[in-house]
Protein backbone atom coordinates (compact mmCIF):
# COMPACT_ATOMS: atom_id res chain seq x y z
CA UNK A 1 0.00 0.00 0.00
CA UNK A 2 1.45 3.37 -1.05
CA UNK A 3 1.84 6.30 1.31
CA UNK A 4 -1.01 8.26 -0.30
CA UNK A 5 -3.33 5.25 -0.22
CA UNK A 6 -2.45 4.51 3.41
CA UNK A 7 -3.24 8.11 4.32
CA UNK A 8 -6.61 7.82 2.55
CA UNK A 9 -7.45 4.75 4.64
CA UNK A 10 -6.40 6.56 7.83
CA UNK A 11 -8.50 9.62 6.94
CA UNK A 12 -11.52 7.43 6.16
CA UNK A 13 -11.24 5.59 9.48
CA UNK A 14 -10.96 8.83 11.47
CA UNK A 15 -13.92 10.40 9.63
CA UNK A 16 -16.02 7.32 10.34
CA UNK A 17 -15.08 7.45 14.02
CA UNK A 18 -15.92 11.16 14.26
CA UNK A 19 -19.29 10.61 12.57
CA UNK A 20 -20.01 7.70 14.91
CA UNK A 21 -19.14 9.83 17.94
CA UNK A 22 -21.34 12.69 16.67
CA UNK A 23 -24.25 10.31 16.17
CA UNK A 24 -23.87 8.81 19.64
CA UNK A 25 -23.61 12.29 21.15
CA UNK A 26 -26.83 13.36 19.44
CA UNK A 27 -28.55 10.20 20.66
CA UNK A 28 -27.39 10.88 24.20
CA UNK A 29 -28.63 14.49 24.04
CA UNK A 30 -31.98 13.32 22.70
CA UNK A 31 -32.36 10.70 25.43
CA UNK A 32 -31.67 13.35 28.08
CA UNK A 33 -34.16 15.77 26.52
CA UNK A 34 -36.91 13.14 26.34
CA UNK A 35 -36.12 12.10 29.93
CA UNK A 36 -36.43 15.75 30.99
CA UNK A 37 -39.81 16.17 29.27
CA UNK A 38 -40.96 12.86 30.78
CA UNK A 39 -40.00 14.02 34.27
CA UNK A 40 -41.70 17.40 33.81
CA UNK A 41 -44.87 15.64 32.64
CA UNK A 42 -44.64 13.31 35.62
CA UNK A 43 -44.23 16.21 38.07
CA UNK A 44 -47.19 18.10 36.62
CA UNK A 45 -49.42 15.02 36.78
CA UNK A 46 -48.47 14.06 40.35
CA UNK A 47 -48.75 17.62 41.67
CA UNK A 48 -52.15 18.15 40.07
CA UNK A 49 -53.38 14.88 41.55
CA UNK A 50 -52.36 15.93 45.05
CA UNK A 51 -53.34 19.59 44.91
CA UNK A 52 -56.35 21.69 44.01
CA UNK A 53 -54.46 23.48 41.23
CA UNK A 54 -56.42 24.16 38.09
CA UNK A 55 -55.28 24.44 34.49
CA UNK A 56 -53.85 27.90 35.11
CA UNK A 57 -50.86 26.39 36.91
CA UNK A 58 -49.40 25.27 33.57
CA UNK A 59 -49.60 28.80 32.15
CA UNK A 60 -47.92 30.12 35.29
CA UNK A 61 -45.21 27.49 35.04
CA UNK A 62 -44.58 28.40 31.41
CA UNK A 63 -44.09 32.08 32.26
CA UNK A 64 -41.83 31.39 35.24
CA UNK A 65 -39.69 28.82 33.41
CA UNK A 66 -39.26 31.12 30.41
CA UNK A 67 -38.18 33.91 32.75
CA UNK A 68 -35.81 31.64 34.66
CA UNK A 69 -34.27 30.08 31.51
CA UNK A 70 -34.56 32.80 28.82
CA UNK A 71 -32.15 31.12 26.42
CA UNK A 72 -33.95 27.76 26.40
CA UNK A 73 -37.02 27.15 24.26
CA UNK A 74 -39.57 24.39 24.72
CA UNK A 75 -41.28 25.50 27.91
CA UNK A 76 -44.37 27.11 26.41
CA UNK A 77 -47.73 26.30 27.98
CA UNK A 78 -48.74 24.21 24.97
CA UNK A 79 -45.52 22.20 25.15
CA UNK A 80 -45.92 21.65 28.90
CA UNK A 81 -49.40 20.25 28.22
CA UNK A 82 -47.82 17.94 25.64
CA UNK A 83 -45.29 16.75 28.23
CA UNK A 84 -48.14 15.95 30.58
CA UNK A 85 -50.00 14.04 27.86
CA UNK A 86 -46.73 12.33 26.84
CA UNK A 87 -46.22 10.98 30.36
CA UNK A 88 -49.87 9.97 30.73
CA UNK A 89 -49.81 8.15 27.37
CA UNK A 90 -46.78 5.97 28.09
CA UNK A 91 -46.41 5.73 31.87
CA UNK A 92 -48.19 2.36 32.09
CA UNK A 93 -46.36 0.79 29.12
CA UNK A 94 -43.15 -1.02 30.07
CA UNK A 95 -42.48 -1.72 26.39
CA UNK A 96 -43.01 1.77 24.95
CA UNK A 97 -41.55 3.91 27.75
CA UNK A 98 -37.94 2.98 26.75
CA UNK A 99 -38.71 3.25 23.02
CA UNK A 100 -39.87 6.87 23.16
CA UNK A 101 -36.38 7.87 24.31
CA UNK A 102 -34.91 6.59 21.03
CA UNK A 103 -36.66 9.11 18.75
CA UNK A 104 -36.86 12.90 18.82
CA UNK A 105 -39.50 14.97 20.58
CA UNK A 106 -41.04 16.11 17.28
CA UNK A 107 -41.33 12.47 16.14
CA UNK A 108 -42.85 11.50 19.48
CA UNK A 109 -45.47 14.23 19.21
CA UNK A 110 -46.57 13.14 15.73
CA UNK A 111 -46.77 9.48 16.76
CA UNK A 112 -48.60 10.26 19.99
CA UNK A 113 -51.13 12.57 18.33
CA UNK A 114 -51.72 10.73 15.04
CA UNK A 115 -51.82 7.08 16.16
CA UNK A 116 -54.86 5.42 17.73
CA UNK A 117 -53.38 2.80 20.08
CA UNK A 118 -50.17 1.50 21.62
CA UNK A 119 -49.54 -1.16 18.96
CA UNK A 120 -49.71 1.41 16.16
CA UNK A 121 -47.47 3.74 18.15
CA UNK A 122 -44.99 0.93 18.75
CA UNK A 123 -44.86 0.20 15.02
CA UNK A 124 -43.97 3.78 14.10
CA UNK A 125 -41.55 4.20 17.02
CA UNK A 126 -39.65 1.09 15.96
CA UNK A 127 -39.69 1.99 12.26
CA UNK A 128 -38.54 5.55 12.93
CA UNK A 129 -35.68 4.31 15.10
CA UNK A 130 -34.69 1.60 12.65
CA UNK A 131 -34.91 3.50 9.36
CA UNK A 132 -34.11 7.01 10.56
CA UNK A 133 -37.31 8.53 9.14
CA UNK A 134 -37.41 12.31 9.12
CA UNK A 135 -40.45 14.01 10.62
CA UNK A 136 -41.97 14.59 7.17
CA UNK A 137 -41.36 10.99 6.11
CA UNK A 138 -42.97 9.79 9.35
CA UNK A 139 -46.05 11.94 8.78
CA UNK A 140 -46.28 10.67 5.20
CA UNK A 141 -46.04 7.06 6.39
CA UNK A 142 -48.78 7.55 8.98
CA UNK A 143 -51.08 9.39 6.57
CA UNK A 144 -50.57 6.60 4.01
CA UNK A 145 -51.54 4.02 6.69
CA UNK A 146 -48.30 2.07 6.43
CA UNK A 147 -49.09 0.25 9.68
CA UNK A 148 -52.36 -1.18 8.40
CA UNK A 149 -50.98 -1.96 4.95
CA UNK A 150 -48.01 -3.80 6.42
CA UNK A 151 -50.15 -5.94 8.71
CA UNK A 152 -52.54 -6.81 5.87
CA UNK A 153 -49.78 -7.98 3.52
CA UNK A 154 -49.99 -11.34 1.76
CA UNK A 155 -46.83 -13.42 1.78
CA UNK A 156 -45.78 -17.01 2.37
CA UNK A 157 -42.70 -16.04 4.39
CA UNK A 158 -43.76 -18.07 7.44
CA UNK A 159 -43.53 -21.24 5.35
CA UNK A 160 -40.54 -20.44 3.12
CA UNK A 161 -38.00 -18.48 5.20
CA UNK A 162 -35.92 -19.41 8.27
CA UNK A 163 -37.61 -18.27 11.48
CA UNK A 164 -35.06 -15.52 12.30
CA UNK A 165 -35.92 -13.79 8.99
CA UNK A 166 -39.70 -14.14 9.02
CA UNK A 167 -40.75 -11.12 11.09
CA UNK A 168 -38.32 -8.76 9.37
CA UNK A 169 -39.37 -10.01 5.93
CA UNK A 170 -43.08 -9.63 6.71
CA UNK A 171 -42.49 -6.01 7.72
CA UNK A 172 -40.53 -5.39 4.51
CA UNK A 173 -43.48 -6.07 2.19
CA UNK A 174 -46.76 -4.16 2.34
CA UNK A 175 -50.21 -5.00 1.08
CA UNK A 176 -50.35 -1.78 -0.90
CA UNK A 177 -47.87 0.85 -2.07
CA UNK A 178 -48.79 4.44 -2.81
CA UNK A 179 -46.97 5.96 -5.78
CA UNK A 180 -48.50 9.42 -5.51
CA UNK A 181 -45.21 10.88 -6.76
CA UNK A 182 -45.77 9.44 -10.25
CA UNK A 183 -47.49 11.34 -13.03
CA UNK A 184 -49.29 8.46 -14.71
CA UNK A 185 -52.88 8.14 -15.86
CA UNK A 186 -55.10 5.21 -14.96
CA UNK A 187 -54.19 3.50 -18.22
CA UNK A 188 -50.47 2.83 -18.55
CA UNK A 189 -48.26 -0.03 -19.68
CA UNK A 190 -45.88 -2.01 -17.53
CA UNK A 191 -42.98 -0.39 -19.38
CA UNK A 192 -44.38 3.09 -18.66
CA UNK A 193 -44.75 2.20 -14.99
CA UNK A 194 -41.20 0.89 -14.87
CA UNK A 195 -39.78 3.98 -16.57
CA UNK A 196 -41.72 6.29 -14.27
CA UNK A 197 -40.39 4.47 -11.19
CA UNK A 198 -36.84 4.58 -12.53
CA UNK A 199 -37.21 8.32 -13.09
CA UNK A 200 -37.94 8.76 -9.37
CA UNK A 201 -35.91 5.84 -8.08
CA UNK A 202 -34.87 7.49 -4.79
CA UNK A 203 -38.48 8.32 -3.94
CA UNK A 204 -39.56 4.83 -4.98
CA UNK A 205 -37.00 3.18 -2.68
CA UNK A 206 -38.08 5.37 0.24
CA UNK A 207 -41.69 4.47 -0.44
CA UNK A 208 -40.75 0.80 -0.39
CA UNK A 209 -39.51 1.22 3.18
CA UNK A 210 -36.05 2.75 3.12
CA UNK A 211 -33.95 -0.42 3.37
CA UNK A 212 -33.84 -1.28 -0.33
CA UNK A 213 -30.96 -0.61 -2.72
CA UNK A 214 -31.44 -0.55 -6.49
CA UNK A 215 -29.45 -3.11 -8.50
CA UNK A 216 -30.97 -2.84 -11.95
CA UNK A 217 -33.97 -2.79 -14.27
CA UNK A 218 -34.73 -5.44 -16.87
CA UNK A 219 -32.12 -7.52 -15.07
CA UNK A 220 -30.94 -10.19 -17.48
CA UNK A 221 -30.92 -13.88 -16.59
CA UNK A 222 -29.57 -16.47 -18.98
CA UNK A 223 -30.95 -19.98 -18.67
CA UNK A 224 -29.94 -22.56 -21.26
CA UNK A 225 -30.20 -20.84 -24.62
CA UNK A 226 -32.83 -18.29 -23.53
CA UNK A 227 -32.84 -14.89 -21.85
CA UNK A 228 -35.23 -13.69 -19.16
CA UNK A 229 -35.56 -10.22 -17.68
CA UNK A 230 -36.64 -9.19 -14.17
CA UNK A 231 -38.42 -5.82 -14.18
CA UNK A 232 -36.62 -4.49 -11.09
CA UNK A 233 -33.92 -6.10 -8.99
CA UNK A 234 -33.42 -4.66 -5.51
CA UNK A 235 -31.37 -5.59 -2.46
CA UNK A 236 -32.69 -5.45 1.11
CA UNK A 237 -29.88 -4.33 3.39
CA UNK A 238 -31.32 -5.70 6.66
CA UNK A 239 -32.42 -9.03 5.24
CA UNK A 240 -29.25 -9.26 3.14
CA UNK A 241 -31.06 -10.72 0.18
CA UNK A 242 -31.93 -10.02 -3.44
CA UNK A 243 -35.50 -8.86 -4.09
CA UNK A 244 -37.06 -9.40 -7.51
CA UNK A 245 -39.99 -7.12 -8.37
CA UNK A 246 -42.38 -8.12 -11.16
CA UNK A 247 -44.62 -5.25 -12.31
CA UNK A 248 -48.18 -5.99 -13.48
CA UNK A 249 -50.57 -3.26 -14.59
CA UNK A 250 -53.55 -5.61 -14.46
CA UNK A 251 -55.03 -7.85 -11.79
CA UNK A 252 -53.07 -10.64 -10.10
CA UNK A 253 -53.11 -14.00 -11.88
CA UNK A 254 -52.01 -17.34 -10.32
CA UNK A 255 -49.44 -17.89 -13.06
CA UNK A 256 -47.50 -14.85 -11.80
CA UNK A 257 -46.33 -16.99 -8.87
CA UNK A 258 -44.84 -19.65 -11.14
CA UNK A 259 -42.91 -17.03 -13.09
CA UNK A 260 -41.58 -15.46 -9.89
CA UNK A 261 -40.57 -18.87 -8.51
CA UNK A 262 -38.52 -19.39 -11.66
CA UNK A 263 -36.80 -16.00 -11.26
CA UNK A 264 -35.95 -16.71 -7.63
CA UNK A 265 -34.55 -20.16 -8.37
CA UNK A 266 -32.23 -18.69 -11.01
CA UNK A 267 -31.20 -15.76 -8.78
CA UNK A 268 -30.35 -18.12 -5.93
CA UNK A 269 -28.30 -20.32 -8.22
CA UNK A 270 -26.56 -17.75 -10.42
CA UNK A 271 -26.54 -14.37 -8.66
CA UNK A 272 -26.86 -14.77 -4.90
CA UNK A 273 -23.59 -14.67 -2.92
CA UNK A 274 -22.67 -17.39 -0.45
CA UNK A 275 -23.32 -15.27 2.65
CA UNK A 276 -26.66 -13.85 1.42
CA UNK A 277 -30.08 -15.10 2.44
CA UNK A 278 -32.59 -16.65 0.01
CA UNK A 279 -33.93 -14.25 -2.60
CA UNK A 280 -37.42 -12.82 -2.16
CA UNK A 281 -40.00 -11.92 -4.80
CA UNK A 282 -42.65 -9.19 -4.89
CA UNK A 283 -45.41 -9.35 -7.47
CA UNK A 284 -46.70 -5.78 -7.73
CA UNK A 285 -50.15 -5.58 -9.36
CA UNK A 286 -52.79 -2.96 -10.04
CA UNK A 287 -55.35 -5.08 -8.21
CA UNK A 288 -55.77 -8.50 -6.61
CA UNK A 289 -58.33 -10.86 -5.18
CA UNK A 290 -57.03 -11.85 -1.74
CA UNK A 291 -58.54 -15.34 -1.89
CA UNK A 292 -56.90 -16.07 -5.25
CA UNK A 293 -53.56 -14.82 -3.89
CA UNK A 294 -53.94 -17.03 -0.83
CA UNK A 295 -54.43 -20.14 -2.94
CA UNK A 296 -51.65 -19.21 -5.36
CA UNK A 297 -49.13 -18.81 -2.53
CA UNK A 298 -50.25 -21.92 -0.68
CA UNK A 299 -47.93 -24.45 -2.32
CA UNK A 300 -45.14 -22.08 -3.36
CA UNK A 301 -41.75 -23.10 -1.98
CA UNK A 302 -40.09 -19.73 -2.64
CA UNK A 303 -40.65 -16.59 -0.47
CA UNK A 304 -43.05 -14.34 -2.38
CA UNK A 305 -45.28 -11.43 -1.48
CA UNK A 306 -48.14 -10.07 -3.59
CA UNK A 307 -48.93 -6.36 -3.30
CA UNK A 308 -50.92 -3.73 -5.14
CA UNK A 309 -50.06 -0.15 -6.04
CA UNK A 310 -52.13 3.00 -6.27
CA UNK A 311 -51.50 6.57 -7.32
CA UNK A 312 -53.34 7.91 -4.26
CA UNK A 313 -53.61 6.68 -0.68
CA UNK A 314 -56.70 4.66 0.23
CA UNK A 315 -57.53 1.87 2.63
CA UNK A 316 -60.84 0.23 1.76
CA UNK A 317 -63.23 0.42 4.70
CA UNK A 318 -63.91 -3.31 4.68
CA UNK A 319 -60.24 -4.11 5.34
CA UNK A 320 -60.02 -2.10 8.56
CA UNK A 321 -61.61 -4.90 10.54
CA UNK A 322 -59.26 -7.54 9.15
CA UNK A 323 -56.07 -6.59 11.01
CA UNK A 324 -54.42 -9.41 12.99
CA UNK A 325 -55.17 -9.70 16.70
CA UNK A 326 -53.14 -7.72 19.26
CA UNK A 327 -51.06 -10.75 20.32
CA UNK A 328 -50.07 -11.53 16.72
CA UNK A 329 -49.19 -7.88 16.06
CA UNK A 330 -47.11 -7.69 19.25
CA UNK A 331 -45.23 -10.86 18.28
CA UNK A 332 -44.48 -9.44 14.85
CA UNK A 333 -43.21 -6.13 16.26
CA UNK A 334 -40.95 -7.96 18.72
CA UNK A 335 -38.97 -9.13 15.68
CA UNK A 336 -37.97 -5.55 14.83
CA UNK A 337 -34.64 -4.58 16.41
Amino acid sequence: MGELEAYGVLLGEIKQRIQSAQYEALRAVNRELIALYWDIGHLIVTRQEGETWGKSVVSTLAKDLSAEFPGISGFSASNLWRMKLFYETYRDSEKLAPLVREVSWSHNLRIMEMCKDDLEREFYLRMTRKYGWTKNVLIHQIENQTYQKTLLNQTNFSETLPEPLQAQAKLAVRDEYVFDFLELGDKHSERELEQALLGRIDTFLRQMGGMFAFLGSQYRLEVGSQEYFIDLLLYHRRLRCLVAVDLKVGSFQPEHIGKMQFYLAVLNDQVRLEDENPSIGIVLCKSKDKIIVEYALKDSDKPIGVATYRMASTLPQELKGQLPGPEEIAQLLDGVE
